[in-house]
């Protein structure tokens, strides 16, 4: 009895850990990169410049920065191909990242817009 509730907990903390959709949304800003890396599992990442600033530490500026995962080889070789231009990307955010889906907690499923800025 005491094995099975453990087994119970034990899978309903992985789902909510890695599986369960925490949030989603859009994100807009500048294409900063896009790449395909990992050692074991190969995996397509970016990074997103937001306008705007903001501070850290007193004293200091900092730009927003959105880095995340692509679900998808072809919404890759889209933002690959058009590095600095301004997206607007739909996310899906997990509690945690596994690593043949990502790096990151954050999940580009959709471009919703490409702009030329």
């Amino acid at each position: 009895m005491l094995l099975a509730l453990f087994v119970i907990g034990l899978i309903a903390f992985v789902y909510f850990k890695f599986f369960f959709v925490f949030g989603e949304g859009v994100k807009t800003g500048h294409l900063n990169y896009a790449v395909k890396k990992g050692n074991v599992f190969k995996t397509y990442e970016g990074k997103l410049i937001q306008e705007g600033y903001r501070s850290k530490v007193a004293g200091t500026i900092q730009s927003y920065e959105f880095e995340f995962s692509v679900k998808s080889k072809r919404i890759y070789e889209i933002l690959s191909a058009n590095s600095g231009k301004s997206f607007d990307l739909h996310y899906k955010e997990y509690h945690g990242a596994v690593p043949w889906r990502g790096n990151t907690k954050y999940i580009v499923d959709s471009i919703i817009s490409m702009r030329n800025e």
